[in-house]
């Protein structure tokens, strides 16, 4: 299953009472005075406020570099391959943070909707005490619902559709400014190439939404929509408005070398933020044999890169070795 071509919807709802929100908009020195308050007091301790651990920092380079959590897809039960058969335990996005510093000594971590088992407030709050005590940060959620996957309805020509479409999305853009989080990637849709009218229309809508929560819309260059034809990409972007939304340019998603050659050096004239760092295959020395791998960080540092590297392996085999194998390529170059 490749990310690029999945559709999933997340059901959400339910609530908690306000001051749950409350300790969710505090910052990590006011959630560890809360929690010395609450004990001081009398009060339980509750998983939501255990002090952070004091850890050291990654080195330089490691902070340049994220993990998503599609490179583990068949690892969460919303997205696993029918005919997968990789051994080992399912994993819940709680559980993640910990696991990146402890096993990759990665603190930035990309997370896909589809990944969420809810949006609630008290689970965003559980999610943001396991950030918290990581010290991780979450740098983009990728909004693989079905409304803006290839045959969903971001795009679509009737505008009830496409509302429907972009308040699903603006859930998303919500999420992302309760977590801390500053860019969410959000797909066209189904759309018409001819006529970039409704997607415009749509971006605008949500730009205009996130801009006002603090956080940046994304759009990447996928088989549907500016892979074969980057332009197309740059052209809705220009249409939208400079700045609107930017590009978060994926390394594989390519027909061919002179195409991604291409296409990157023009994406990131307007990637400030994040780039997936796709893993596709290794030979036994290690080096990716997908796609040039060299060449796309040659471009991405010729254009003066300073955001993230976002680690997507999406290749065959144990995904596990397959991070690892995608972060040692990319230390070579950074």
């Amino acid at each position: 299953m490749r990310r690029r071509n999945f559709l999933t919807r997340l059901a959400a709802g339910a609530t908690l009472a306000g001051r749950g929100m409350a300790f969710l908009a505090m910052s990590a020195h006011e959630q560890d005075a809360h929690a010395a308050t609450s004990l001081e007091g009398g009060g339980s301790a509750s998983p939501y406020t255990h002090k952070r651990h004091a850890a050291p920092s990654p080195p330089p380079k490691l902070e340049r570099i994220a993990i998503s959590s599609w490179s583990l897809h068949n690892y969460f039960r919303a997205t696993r391959d029918s005919a997968c058969t990789l051994p080992g335990p399912m994993l819940a996005l709680l559980d993640l943070p910990e696991m990146m510093v402890v096993r990759y000594r990665v603190r930035h971590l990309e997370f896909c909707a589809s990944h969420f088992p809810s949006t609630t407030p008290a689970y965003l709050l559980e999610l943001k005490s396991s950030l918290v005590h990581t010290l991780s940060i979450i740098v983009n959620i990728s909004v693989d619902i079905e409304e803006c996957g290839p045959a969903g309805t971001f795009s679509d020509p009737d505008p009830d559709k496409r509302k429907a479409a972009i308040d699903a999305a603006k859930e998303w853009v919500d999420v992302a400014h309760n977590l801390g989080v500053k860019s969410v990637l959000v797909g066209p849709g189904k759309i018409d190439p001819e006529n970039l009218a409704p997607t415009t229309e749509a971006y605008r809508a949500l730009a205009n939404y996130a801009f006002a929560k603090g956080v940046h819309v994304t759009v990447e260059n996928r088989k549907d929509f500016g892979a074969e034809n980057p332009e197309e990409l740059a052209k809705l972007m220009k249409l939208v408005g400079p700045g609107r939304i930017i590009a978060l340019p994926d390394f594989a998603n390519f027909p061919d070398e002179s195409t991604r050659e291409k296409g990157l050096k023009l994406l990131f004239t307007c990637a400030p933020t994040v780039v997936h760092a796709t893993g596709l295959e290794f030979d036994a020395n290690g080096v990716e044999t997908g796609y040039d791998f060299p060449q796309a960080m040659e471009i991405a540092k010729g254009s003066g890169f300073h955001g993230v590297y976002s680690i997507e392996f999406d290749g065959p085999g144990d995904p596990y070795t397959g991070i690892q194998k995608t972060l040692d390529e990319m230390l070579k170059y950074l």
